[in-house]
């Protein structure tokens, strides 16, 4: 029979036990149609899994006790990857963060750039759409991180924002822009993705004179949707655990 996942953060379990919100009581209670006594998978976002038991189930809320720590479907990558794309037409950037949740990317940073024809107007609720897709491919693949969906931030703030710890901040480009082998090994590394409509060359003439390596993949053109997911994989592929 297949254990279900469910979310509660960390201060949400504490001395063997720890209650579920209420949009994952709505889940177990009202779709799976579990009660007290079912076992259940939680997962904290921070690394933690836990065989549970559903104690008692209210209204707004569900008491679960933790049996023991168990190990996640899928184990975590050794890269630190995270990703930032300028705001894309329509729900490009759902799939986006749906595949980005589960190939492993840590963060996810959402970008204005000169060349966005996306206005940001209601950028609150879509990162709140964006947090709700990560959630939900994180229980269907195994992970028990959560990638971090940050606030929406202008190109040129991202590039003068000193770096966290020893990252490589990598641009993708179309053009103007050295061949993919010249990312030398790095245990956290920034992927930054541009509009439909490319970078704009101050942006490339910023990015270098922050030491942010432009990287172009040969004659290969993708849509910005597609590069950011498939230069994920090739990421993980060459400096995680996908192989």
């Amino acid at each position: 029979m297949e254990v279900r996942r469910f979310y509660a953060p960390p201060d949400a379990i504490k001395d063997s036990a720890g209650v579920l919100d209420e949009s994952e009581t709505h889940h177990l209670r009202d779709v799976l149609r579990l009660s007290a006594g079912d076992e259940i998978q939680v997962f904290d976002g921070k690394g933690g899994e836990f065989r549970c038991k559903v104690v008692k189930i209210e209204r707004l809320k569900t008491h679960f006790s933790v049996l023991e720590p168990s190990q996640p479907g899928s184990p975590e990558s050794p890269l630190d990857l995270e990703i930032a794309s300028v705001l894309l037409k329509g729900d490009k950037l759902d799939t986006v963060v749906q595949k980005a949740a589960e190939l492993g990317v840590r963060r996810f940073f959402p970008l204005i750039s000169t060349r966005c024809d996306v206005r940001p107007e209601g950028i609150n609720k879509r990162i709140q759409r964006w947090r709700r897709i990560a959630l939900e491919a994180t229980k269907q693949c195994g992970r028990a991180y959560l990638m971090e969906i940050a606030g929406l931030q202008k190109l040129e703030d991202l590039f003068k924002s000193p770096p966290a710890g020893n990252v490589m901040r990598v641009m993708f480009s179309e053009r103007a822009g050295k061949e993919f082998n010249r990312i030398k090994s790095a245990a956290k590394i920034t992927a930054i993705f541009g509009p439909e409509g490319g970078w704009d060359d101050r942006e490339l003439e910023m990015a270098l004179s922050h030491r942010i390596n432009v990287i172009t993949l040969g004659g290969r053109i993708m849509k910005a949707d597609t590069a950011a997911i498939a230069i994920s994989a090739i990421l993980q592929n060459r400096f995680g655990d996908l192989n």
